[in-house]
């Protein structure tokens, strides 16, 4: 671990500086791209069990991947700087390696999805690409062994009615960006949270709700909207800093700590208490930065820093869309920032807030100030692609990034997301069949 990492906090200035170790020049800017996926048994389609996962990792182990154990269970697997994880569920994650461009992110995880063809199939394991589990009830879906989520199962719920369902049933893309200075974060952070509306409408996918339709088009953002410790952060508004996000986060209860090995159950004292020493259970101890990072990644906000900034709020799709929405995004934030950044500044937060939940149900059709979000997702391309261009990061065909925006142009050309042209199929064959191993015929071939 990173020596830093280790040290005991004394003051805010420390939390501040872990924030600013994370700035980056111009020059070493990278795409990071996390992606889950449900796996569920070939003849029955319930979700795969511990055994079945472990049986799974072990196998990927003849193909250069190191087991992770927590206690002496295995939790996921490490290979260079890519991983694999599981959710609560056993929702399979990619947690890919940080690139330079969207063509090696494509790649990396078209690779990543060939490999798992062949085992998937000797295991009788399929997959569906979809962002909310449509098959199974929430109490027959399996858990993982991990302490923490069993912690956070008792805990969720509390605070928000469809947490169990988040954590259980839904399926995400993540994509993380770095920031160059306290500015650009601050640029970049409120882009992505004004921008959540639309990014649940364009990339929604999940309309089904236990073999039936939900009435949402994303019913996985729906299920994040009623999520503890979820939605937009209210300082998104507001003149941001490192220090102001800090002071916000401070004020979360701890969700679970972890300390020589040990869980402990949380009582509602929020971290402040301990950054004072005053944890009920480990009295007069002061959190290590290690600490304040764990706290970080329990904050379950659309947008959310560490020492990247990660942008939560698109549903997960197939492998052949999977280069959409990182390669929209990253036109937007790496190409066009400043361009992206004049057009959203102004909108007022009760129309952001008004179309964020309108945007599950409503999707493109949702009205967020003077436009509906199909007239703003025009206007968001054409500045994704011109960031794009501006870039000209170019595979070996010397095309650029823009090729991966041809899904997005074809949603806004035809008025129809992914989630309504599933809807189209459901309604000419009555049942959710076709959903399955609906992304096995994409391949990466370049483009």
């Amino acid at each position: 671990m990173n020596k830093s990492l280790n040290e005991v906090v004394q003051n805010k200035d420390q939390l501040i500086q872990y924030f600013k170790d994370g700035i980056k020049n111009k020059n070493q800017l990278r795409v990071g791209v996390e992606h889950e996926k449900f796996l569920f048994n070939k003849d029955d389609l319930k979700r795969i069990n511990y055994s079945q996962i472990k049986k799974l990792f072990e196998i990927l182990t003849v193909r250069g991947w190191q087991l992770q154990f927590e206690k002496d269970k295995v939790v996921g697997l490490k290979r260079n700087n890519q991983k694999i994880t599981t959710e609560p569920g056993f929702q399979y994650e990619l947690s890919g390696a940080p690139f330079k461009n969207i063509h090696l992110v494509c790649s990396e995880n078209s690779s990543h999805f060939n490999e798992l063809k062949e085992i998937f199939e000797t295991a009788k394991i399929t997959t569906s690409s979809i962002a909310y589990d449509p098959f199974n009830k929430l109490l027959e879906i399996p858990k993982s062994p991990k302490e923490r989520y069993k912690i956070m199962t008792n805990e969720m719920p509390k605070k928000g009615k469809l947490s169990l369902d988040m954590m259980y049933k839904t399926a995400g893309i993540q994509i993380n960006y770095d920031y160059t200075s306290e500015k650009d974060f601050e640029k970049k952070f409120k882009i992505g949270n004004y921008l959540t509306p639309l990014t649940i409408a364009l990339f929604a996918n999940s309309p089904f709700n236990e073999n039936k339709l939900s009435g949402f088009l994303s019913y996985r953002g729906k299920v994040w909207q009623e999520t503890n410790r979820g939605g937009i952060m209210p300082i998104s508004f507001e003149s941001i800093s490192f220090e102001k996000y800090i002071d916000h986060v401070l004020k979360y209860p701890i969700l679970f700590l972890k300390k020589n090995d040990r869980y402990y159950t949380p009582n509602g004292q929020t971290f402040n208490d301990y950054l004072s020493g005053n944890l009920n259970y480990l009295k007069g101890e002061k959190p290590t930065v290690k600490d304040f990072e764990n706290h970080l990644g329990t904050i379950f906000t659309e947008v959310r820093l560490k020492q990247v900034l990660e942008f939560r709020s698109l549903d997960t799709c197939n492998f052949g869309c999977i280069c959409n929405g990182p390669s929209f995004f990253t036109g937007l934030i790496y190409g066009s920032l400043d361009e992206t950044f004049e057009t959203i500044k102004n909108w007022k937060k009760e129309e952001v807030l008004d179309a964020y939940f309108n945007s599950p149900k409503l999707g493109l059709n949702t009205t967020l100030g003077n436009k509906k979000l199909i007239d703003w997702a025009k206007i968001f391309l054409d500045l994704s692609k011109k960031g794009l261009e501006r870039r000209n990061e170019t595979n070996k065909n010397g095309k650029n990034e823009t090729i991966y925006l041809k899904h997005i142009e074809q949603i806004i050309n035809n008025k129809k997301t992914r989630a309504e042209m599933l809807i189209d199929q459901y309604n000419k064959s009555q049942d959710l069949n076709f959903l399955i191993n609906h992304d096995e015929n994409f391949s990466y071939s370049g483009f």
